[in-house]
């Protein structure tokens, strides 16, 4: 994957966020998204191979469109910085998150606000077994690479059927379930950035599994 000429495009587009210039560029970003999609299609035969429970998840399905959504975000620019894509990517499901920016780049995944049904899924498998949560999170790798859960919307008090004094009443009160680890995109030239995506999938996995058996079960 030519990274340099990815974020040579996200540069230019960052400059000249309109129709216009894309259109006269369509052939470059044509270009630069195609071997996006090829580097996404070798993570995924590789994780495929590794994972028994992995969903395959090829680099045209897991990649995102590089059109902001207006309709709900009328004042962002038309395009977005940063190519993203999802893999492990079932329906429904929290996937593992790439993203690839100008000056910076992330992995992450989880869910992110889920719907009312998945959420109460996910405060049952805490009040069930909130122990095995804990464990994941304070995991000396796990927090070393992701820190905590995304600090986002958390209720102020207990959610319906809980009490202040519940011994997972802070993990009850979010409503993201979700991590992310930001990294200079010095790495992306480092050799192995392959290893460090595989990595960051490993040590990710329980925190996706426990969620994702939450809302499946």
């Amino acid at each position: 994957m030519d990274f340099n000429n990815l974020i040579t495009f996200l540069k230019e587009l960052n400059k000249n966020n309109n129709k216009e210039w894309m259109d006269a560029n369509r052939n470059w970003y044509r270009e630069v998204r195609r071997e996006f999609i090829v580097w996404l299609d070798g993570l995924n035969e590789n994780l495929l191979n590794q994972y028994d429970e992995y969903y395959d998840t090829p680099g045209k399905k897991g990649v995102n469109r590089i059109n902001n959504n207006l309709m709900f975000h009328p004042n962002r620019p038309v395009y977005k910085d940063h190519f993203g894509a999802g893999l492990d990517k079932k329906l429904n499901t929290g996937d593992f998150y790439i993203e690839i920016g100008i000056e910076e780049s992330m992995f992450a995944g989880g869910l992110w606000r889920p719907d009312s049904k998945r959420l109460g899924s996910i405060r049952d498998a805490i009040d069930y077994n909130g122990e095995e949560l804990v464990a994941i999170l304070k995991k000396p790798s796990f927090k070393k690479t992701f820190g905590g859960l995304i600090e986002d919307v958390k209720l102020t008090r207990p959610p319906k059927g809980y009490t202040e004094n519940h011994p997972h009443i802070d993990l009850l009160k979010h409503k993201t379930f979700a991590v992310m680890t930001k990294f200079n995109n010095e790495l992306l030239f480092g050799g192995n950035f392959n290893e460090k995506v595989f990595d960051a999938y490993r040590e990710m996995l329980p925190f996706r599994t426990y969620l994702n058996k939450a809302i499946t079960v």
